[in-house]
Order: C-alpha cells, then sequence, then structure tokens
C-alpha cells in the first residue's frame, strides 16, 4: 500500500489487520483471486469511479460525470470509501483519508467482491472471454487512442469517441465477445429439383460410381441476416467507410461494455455479499481493538441503511441494504452452501424475482411510489410483481432503449428499429437525434432509428446528411 497523508502507523495498522482478515476469509471458505490494495488520495479516487477504470481515453463526457460527482460529494449526498476492479488479481483502491476503521471495513468488504467476482457465472464467462487483466488492457487502448490524437487530431477523435461512448450501453450480451462476420452467402435448395427416385439412389452407391457431388444454389446474405442488437460491434465492422483506428475505437468501448456489464447486472447482489462479509468478517475479527470494531460497526450502519438524510423514507433502493438483507434472509432460512449456489447461477434478475419475497418487501416497507401533478408523491402499491419490476426495469437491456440495427441497403444508408413492445418504454427524442447525429458523423450516411413516441405513435428519427 502507498500513501502520501495517513500516518505510517495507521498504514502498518492497516496491513496488519488486512493481513489477518484475509486469513479469517479463507477460513472461513472465501475463494477469490489475490487482491492487490493501493490507498490512494480521494480526488484520483473519484477520478477512478467517474472514468471506470485507473487509466482510460480521454473524453469530455467524463468531466462532465466528474463535475457532476463533485457536487453530489460536495452535498453530502455521495461518498466513495471503495473502487474494486475484478480480475487476476484484483485491484482495489481505498481512500488514504479514510478512518482506519473504514478502511479495516473497507477490506473485508472488497473480499466479499473478490469472491463473488471469482464464482459468479457472469464475472467468470468474462474472465474467459477477455482474460484477467483489464486494467492493463484499457491502458494500453488508451494508449493507442492518444496515439490516433496525434496521427488525426483531438476534434476528429472525440467524433468517434462521441458516438462510440453514446452507444456504450449497445451491445448484445447474448453473444460472444469474439465472434465472427456474417457469412456472405447461404446455401439455396432448388425447390424444383425432383427427389431422387428409389432406382437412382441405389445406382449411385453402386462399385466405382463417384459420389455426386452437389453444388447448391447459393444466394447473398442480407446484411444484418437477422435485427442486430450488438451496435458497437455492427458499426465497427460494416460502417462503410470507417478507418482501422475508427473501429479500433468502437471495438475498444465494446469490449470494455462487456467488463462492465456482470457489475451491472449483479450490483444488488455483489454489493449485499460483499457488505455480508464485511460484517461477518468484522463480527469474527477478534484481533481487531473493540473502539475499532466499534467506529467500523458505525460505519457498516451507514453504508447499508435504508433510509435517506434524517431517516425520510428514499424513493430509491439501496443496493447494500437491499442485498445485504435478501442474503442474511437467505443464509438464516436456507444456510450457507445455498446461497453460493445463488451467488454462482444467478444475476439481479433472478436474485429479485426468486428470493425477494412478500414478508421481506413488507418487512424492507418496499413499495411502488407515483409523482402526482402537484407534486405529491403516493405510495401506488406494493404487491409483489410490481416491486420486483420497478427494482429490475432500470437494469434490462444494460439499462437502454433495445435498438437494432435492422437492414443495410444498398446505398450505404442504415436503418435501426426500436423493439419498444419488448422493451416497453419510448426513447427520449432529443437525445435520439443527438445519438443519431454521432452516428452520422462515422457512418458517413444516412442514419434512420423507427420509434414510437410517448403515446405510442411511429415516429421517425433520421441523421443529419453530412
Amino acid at each position: 500500500m502507498c500513501n502520501t497523508t495517513t500516518s505510517a502507523e495507521a498504514i502498518e495498522n492497516l496491513k496488519q489487520y488486512s493481513t489477518r482478515i484475509e486469513q479469517l476469509a479463507r477460513d472461513l471458505g472465501l475463494d477469490y483471486y489475490p487482491v492487490d490494495f493501493e490507498l490512494v488520495p480521494n480526488n484520483f479516487m473519484m477520478e477512478i469511479a467517474v472514468y471506470g477504470l485507473p487509466v482510460r481515453m480521454r473524453h469530455w463526457s467524463f468531466g462532465v460525470r466528474y463535475i457532476h460527482q463533485l457536487i453530489r460529494q460536495g452535498m453530502g449526498h455521495s461518498r466513495i470509501f471503495e473502487v474494486m476492479f475484478p480480475g487476476d488479481p484484483c485491484r482495489a483502491y481505498l481512500v488514504n483519508g479514510n478512518t482506519l476503521p473504514e478502511n479495516t471495513l473497507v477490506t473485508a468488504h472488497v473480499l466479499g467482491h473478490a469472491d463473488f467476482a471469482k464464482n459468479n457465472h457472469l464475472f467468470a464467462h468474462f474472465m474467459d472471454m477477455a482474460g484477467g487483466h483489464i486494467l492493463e488492457q484499457a491502458a494500453a487502448r488508451a494508449h493507442r487512442i492518444e496515439t490516433a490524437i496525434e496521427d488525426f487530431g483531438q476534434e476528429r477523435v472525440e467524433a468517434v469517441l462521441d458516438a462510440a461512448l453514446a452507444l456504450e450501453p449497445h451491445i448484445d450480451i447474448n453473444r460472444e465477445l469474439h465472434r465472427p462476420l456474417y457469412p456472405l452467402e447461404t446455401p439455396r435448395q432448388d425447390e424444383n429439383a425432383p427427389p431422387l427416385d428409389q432406382f437412382q439412389q441405389r445406382f449411385r452407391m453402386l462399385p466405382g460410381e463417384k459420389p455426386h457431388t452437389l453444388h447448391p444454389a447459393t444466394k447473398r446474405m442480407s446484411v444484418p441476416p437477422q435485427p442486430e442488437y450488438d451496435l458497437l460491434w455492427f458499426i465497427a465492422n460494416y460502417a462503410p467507410e470507417m478507418e482501422g483506428w475508427e473501429r479500433d475505437i468502437f471495438l475498444a468501448v465494446r469490449e470494455e461494455s462487456y467488463y462492465f456489464y456482470p457489475v451491472f447486472a449483479c450490483q444488488i447482489m455483489n454489493e449485499g455479499w460483499a457488505s455480508y462479509w464485511h460484517a461477518r468478517l468484522l463480527r469474527e475479527a477478534d484481533f481487531l481493538p473493540h473502539d475499532l470494531y466499534l467506529s467500523a460497526i458505525k460505519a457498516h450502519s451507514d453504508v447499508v441503511r435504508p433510509y435517506a438524510a434524517e431517516r425520510q423514507l428514499a424513493l430509491a433502493v439501496n443496493p447494500y441494504h437491499l442485498g445485504f438483507s435478501m442474503w442474511e434472509d437467505i443464509i438464516d432460512k436456507h444456510g450457507l452452501e445455498a446461497a453460493r449456489r445463488i451467488v454462482k447461477e444467478e444475476d439481479d434478475f433472478g436474485f429479485i424475482r426468486n428470493y425477494l419475497t412478500r414478508d421481506l418487501i413488507e418487512k424492507l416497507e418496499l413499495f411502488v411510489y407515483e409523482a402526482r401533478e402537484d407534486g405529491d408523491i403516493r405510495i401506488a402499491e406494493n404487491d409483489v410483481h410490481a416491486v420486483h419490476e420497478a427494482i429490475l426495469a432500470p437494469k434490462f437491456n444494460y439499462g437502454a432503449p433495445r435498438i437494432a440495427a435492422n437492414h443495410l441497403h444498398v446505398d450505404g444508408s442504415l436503418q435501426l428499429v426500436h423493439d419498444h413492445q419488448s422493451d416497453g418504454r419510448g426513447v427520449d427524442l432529443v437525445r435520439a437525434e443527438r445519438v443519431l447525429e454521432y452516428i452520422g458523423r462515422v457512418w458517413r450516411r444516412p442514419v434512420t432509428l423507427h420509434t414510437v413516441g410517448e403515446r405510442g405513435e411511429a415516429r421517425v428519427v433520421t441523421s443529419k446528411r453530412l
């Protein structure tokens, strides 16, 4: 661990506690890749949280997020205790301005994350596809983009990043990270050819007769052959005039989006599991001084509380509180081995739908609310299904509208279609126009999006001709 502001004594104590907590975690059955811990200043921690990675391509949108995060932190609405990156090894960053009890708790919390990341199927699937060295890969990609800026200029590179980052969630999680291009042609059976009769079939089987090789007719495949939801992959491979460095940027953003998806899709499970384990590890760490333990437990209570300021009911779910409460309920009723099976097999969709019970909904006072035009807010319902879907709705399709590339015309123009029926919502037409403008700059042909308005009426958004 490195540090500039925390006292040398506190650093040494944290090292000792961390070593013993890791041994306790192993003794209790946690299974994880090695974790490299590092103490960093708060401003660097904010940059990591905003950019998503310690080293990543530069873009103006990250600066906007940084300012937003700075305002939230200044108002007391947000505080970053740690950031952990799954991999082999895992990388964990702690704030050197945190107290010793807080960083002791965070160490235990990170070990819970590391156990989850190694054993959950989504995280494991990404590791199989991309390897376990995301930070090094991201740094290499950032270096290539810096080289592109030197070669082609900030304005051209930023235009490509505008488009790629606007489409960041538009991947197809059901397809592999590394996938082949569409086949150019497909066999077409001759519908008018008569079937072989019994004599013809026997004749072809006679000794000395050469097998008759059929050469079936082929037809050219349409592009895409079916609706393509992996827009980053499709544009990188089929944009008519994209240059190699532009395609490289799209594929770089796509690979990072695949990396972030398990974190997004398992947030409630993951944060709850880490919170369960930091609470348990602290409880069983009899080597911790009593006053440090009490301070750490106070920090735990602040992290997993269900309330907003001054115990007002929060209008958004705290994933730490919800996940922690669900894991405690599962382990209490079904045991730790059942919980480990759930960690392996589920994401937040299965976790919420299968294990957030009616009793737990009532205990946690979860409900669906609606805001009236006069500004009042009232409880709409606390039906189990309604609560489940209200929690999960923002997670559908990586939190983005479900949009597919539907047809590439012979003139190079592209048609996009919004699958609003399965999506269950419309699109922000103003934002859609902006995103299509970004796409049009790299596609360099007209791009249209077929969608619906707020009342379900058909709408077509078209990029400007360049």
